[in-house]
């Protein structure tokens, strides 16, 4: 699908209400049968949160149409508060996201710690529309609200060793009861290479649908890459660390064979116990075929020019 060219700035007022954007879905003939299936999102109840103001439309948005609210809401993957896809949107209400500090360390010659509200004022605030594709085979489409990494990254200036980012996400069990359980080595972490952190589709996301991004979607802030699965897109950073070697993620620690640290949405590499071809968005029941990179090939194959993507996955 193509990609929209740039707004001009608009005001909050002017941008589709988050009313509209929730009840907004397609329903397929006999849908109410099957209103219990997760596929279709049917599990938690979502609740509005506080408008973000100041936010103009980005210059990247889909030709599709958004998840709704309450699925983008309350079907989600976030392995601190459970394995359920549920789990997230039912005991993420723990966590505090006041007073909250992101530290940029490393490889910069400007190491800073920035208080979230001083964050939320870095760059100006944009709704931008991605397919977010999950590596266990569904997907959504979600209006995030953020801006570009590379704002952030200037203002640290990195040094000329500075190859790749890492991103460290809260640690604490006493909140996170999903960081009680060995699935995983806690903190969860995970990284990009310089030129995918500087690319302008990857952003810091501190909402969604125009509001302060749930809890259970990772807030305060978290990482957001379109074209890569969704586990690379760290939820509730609270590290941002340059470094000259690639980083060790939480995932491919986990199972190097299966999570790879590039991690671009490829349909042709399959997950060793299962085929990546197809996909199943939220809100619908068949499925549909899934894109090379995930749609956003024009934007980011270059960057992968002359890899071997079968061993770089």
């Amino acid at each position: 699908m193509p990609i929209r060219p740039p707004f001009d700035p608009v005001p909050p007022s002017e941008i589709t209400p988050p009313d509209v954007y929730r009840e907004r879905r397609r329903f397929m003939q006999g849908a109410a049968a099957l209103a219990a299936s997760p596929w279709l999102g049917g599990a938690g109840t979502a609740l509005a949160g506080p408008k973000l103001s100041g936010v103009r439309a980005g210059a990247y948005r889909l030709d599709e149409a958004s998840t709704s609210y309450k699925d983008v809401t309350s079907y989600n993957n976030f392995y601190e508060f459970g394995t359920g896809k549920s789990d997230p949107a039912e005991r993420a209400r723990s966590l505090r996201t006041r007073p909250w500090m992101v530290s940029v360390e490393g490889e910069v010659k400007r190491a800073q710690v920035w208080d979230i509200d001083a964050l939320l004022k870095l760059a100006p605030l944009e709704e931008r529309v991605y397919r977010m594709r999950c590596v266990e085979g569904w997907s959504m489409v979600i209006p995030w609200v953020g801006f570009p990494l590379a704002e952030l990254i200037r203002r640290a200036e990195p040094t000329g060793n500075a190859r790749y980012v890492e991103f460290v996400t809260l640690s604490d069990p006493a909140r996170m009861p999903g960081q009680r359980s060995r699935i995983l080595d806690w903190p969860y972490t995970e990284g990009l290479r310089m030129d995918e952190a500087m690319h302008p589709l990857t952003i810091l996301a501190v909402g969604l649908y125009g509001e302060v991004l749930p809890n259970q979607n990772g807030a305060p802030v978290r990482l957001v890459v379109p074209w890569k699965y969704g586990f690379k897109s760290a939820k509730s950073i609270v590290k941002i660390r340059f470094v000259e070697k690639q980083p060790l993620t939480a995932w491919m620690a986990a199972a190097p064979d299966e999570y790879g640290f590039y991690s671009n949405v490829n349909p042709k590499v399959d997950h060793p116990r299962w085929s990546q071809a197809r996909e199943r968005r939220i809100g619908e029941f068949l499925k549909r075929d899934t894109l090379m990179y995930n749609g956003y090939g024009a934007q980011v194959a270059h960057l992968y020019r002359g890899m071997d993507l079968q061993k770089y996955f």
